[in-house]
């Protein structure tokens, strides 16, 4: 029962494509020296709780651990932060109907009765989904920075590899941050 409740979770990664419908945002806490942080973990207990599957799990935290890499940092048994995911998402469902070859004209027992040849329904759904990264101090064990991404999603699974890659990529793009 529990597979079919994670089902519309692992469409969480698969994104359209269009670039517009997705958004990224972070936060992070501005007293914070991030020049200090060179080594990363990936915070067990943040990542168990994930609802996906553990593929995906597996595809996130390696497209983290790439993308930290890329930024000079280290993967340690003793780690300056802690790295934590979660998702959510919302799904929408569109339903419209409407009437196909319909007007008015000699339908063999009079003219002027309106008519029509039947009708059409189109049902659509999309899903909504946020992808959270945390990054935890390690030795105050207090969050420091967060960066989301959202985008609608699709059902085509053939690219999900390089969808999470490019969705982790523009989250943390963000890291570490520019103070103003």
């Amino acid at each position: 029962m529990k597979a079919i409740k994670i089902i519309p979770v692992l469409l969480f990664f698969i994104l359209t494509s269009c670039g517009s419908s997705i958004n990224v945002y972070s936060d992070f806490d501005k007293n914070t020296d991030f020049s200090q942080y060179k080594t990363y973990a990936f915070h067990k207990k943040s990542i168990d709780k994930v609802e996906i599957s553990e593929l995906d799990k597996r595809r996130i935290l390696k497209a983290i651990e790439s993308e930290l890499n890329k930024k000079g940092m280290t993967k340690s048994e003793s780690p300056d932060l802690l790295i934590g995911i979660f998702t959510k998402e919302r799904k929408e469902v569109d339903v419209n109907q409407y009437y196909s070859n319909w007007g008015y004209g000699w339908r063999g027992y009079g003219w002027g009765y309106p008519y029509y040849w039947g009708n059409s329904s189109y049902v659509s759904t999309s899903v909504e989904g946020t992808l959270f990264i945390d990054l935890i101090d390690a030795k105050k064990n207090e969050l420091v920075w967060q960066g989301e991404r959202v985008g609608y999603l699709a059902q085509d699974r053939s690219k999900k590899e390089a969808v999470i890659n490019e969705f982790v990529a523009k989250i943390l793009a963000q890291f570490p941050p520019v103070k103003k």
